[in-house]
């Protein structure tokens, strides 16, 4: 969340930055109309409240005289009636304040690309070069349902469309590439969490998928509870309405988990394969750190998701996404995009973004500087990566003309020595 009091006193800067992120300047001076009216309730109950201490002094006086004070004491119930009207109303604008504050993204970082274009994004390096095939290579789907190992008509039969069951060696291959990442974070200095898949709507709220993207979150209204559509939700959420000692900054979290996306606004979209399903697995990192330290951290976070993709030696490039790409609470995202060849194009695997304090200030998240002064740490997340994807990457990559599927080198040792998937009895 952005700091009011800033918005307030710069509104032409945030008008501006915002404006690069398709906000319109009205409701920058909605917000500012709507936090005067607030700031003048304050006022106003805090003068009757003066008042009325100063009165009830002056009742008390009158009354050790044994003097009549009932002019005095009928005047301070109609005081009291019109702070509590007032107090009440204050809360009101609080909240609405609160909202309207809520639903502004993130201000991007100066050497974001302007532009709400997503086809306007900044390739920073491209590294791999995609193979050439000797004869016509076939979608992901296709070798997964001739070789047997993913199954999309009974995935879709038992939980409906953008399901599927994982078998056999498909469901060894997915664990063997997020086996893979987990092993290769904690080598990096990641600690391994296994987090809740079910959070509250005030988790949500503090990584910022609620109250604007309530609609793409698979809800369980009876317990007033969200599926995860992230790791990054119950992880940045570990240090919610917490101090953290500075001494442990940076903190380095990596988890996998299920990801669920309602996926609203998405028909028509990548419906068949293992793109965008409602249900499946990624590996997340999330960082706690100093302001002054996440850029260079940002840029860890990206070469950590990139080493995955140079030691499974799949083609990939790096982006960085212009203002009207980035996720809401993003000030600078750097997307890795490997090579599909069915496809021949790029398809994201990776969103690494640096979220300043956004995060922190609506899940305050604070450590001491050396002041002494709480101040807000700054959050990070990334995919290490989407194992999904990764597969698909793989198997469309790595596909040979008999519809088999080489496994990497690196992930033999997690395939118990198969070198090949073959199509299954």
């Amino acid at each position: 969340m952005l700091d009011v009091k800033m918005i307030r006193q710069k509104p032409d800067f945030f008008k501006e930055q915002l404006g690069h992120r398709g906000v319109d300047a009205s409701q920058i001076d909605d917000l500012i109309k709507a936090d005067a009216d607030r700031r003048d309730l304050i006022a106003k109950s805090e003068q009757l409240k003066s008042t009325r201490n100063q009165v009830s002094g002056e009742i008390s006086q009158l009354k050790r005289n044994k003097e009549d004070a009932s002019a005095q004491i009928a005047e301070m119930q109609q005081v009291s009636a019109e702070i509590k009207t007032l107090d009440d109303d204050r809360r009101k604008a609080d909240a609405q304040v609160q909202d309207m504050a809520a639903h502004l993204p993130n201000v991007p970082h100066p050497d974001v690309p302007i532009s709400l274009k997503e086809e306007d994004a900044v390739e920073l390096r491209r590294i791999g070069t995609p193979r050439k095939f000797d004869f016509e290579p076939k979608a992901h789907w296709e070798l997964g349902e001739d070789l047997g190992i993913l199954d999309f008509e009974r995935g879709a039969k038992v939980s409906g469309s953008r399901f599927l069951y994982y078998i056999g060696d498909g469901a060894k291959l997915e664990r063997a590439v997020y086996n893979f990442f987990l092993d290769q974070h904690e080598a990096e200095g990641y600690t391994e969490v296994l987090p809740p898949y079910m959070v509250t709507d005030e988790s949500m709220y503090g990584t910022g998928q609620f109250p604007k993207f309530k609609d793409d979150a698979f809800r369980i209204t009876t317990q007033d509870l969200s599926l995860i559509p992230t790791a990054e939700v119950p992880l940045v959420n570990y240090y919610r309405d917490e101090v953290i000692p500075a001494e442990k900054l940076p903190v380095y979290f990596t988890a996998l988990s299920p990801a669920f996306r309602e996926e609203a606004g998405s028909a028509g979209r990548d419906t068949k394969g293992l793109i965008r399903l409602h249900q499946f697995n990624k590996v997340e990192m999330v960082k706690f750190t100093k302001p002054e330290d996440s850029w260079d951290e940002l840029e860890k976070l990206t070469n950590n998701a990139e080493s995955l993709l140079k030691k499974l030696d799949l083609p990939y490039h790096v982006i960085t996404l212009t203002t009207g790409d980035m996720s809401f609470t993003a000030a600078m995202t750097h997307d890795l995009e490997v090579w599909f060849p069915e496809q021949d194009k790029y398809r994201e695997i990776s969103s690494c973004s640096n979220c300043t304090d956004f995060q922190a200030r609506r899940a305050h998240i604070q450590y001491r500087d050396d002041d002494g002064k709480l101040q807000f740490v700054h959050t990070l997340n990334g995919s290490g990566l989407a194992v999904g994807r990764t597969v698909a990457a793989i198997m469309e990559n790595y596909q040979n003309e008999d519809g088999s599927i080489t496994i990497p080198d690196v992930l033999v040792p997690y395939m118990h020595g198969k070198t090949k998937i073959e199509k299954q009895a």
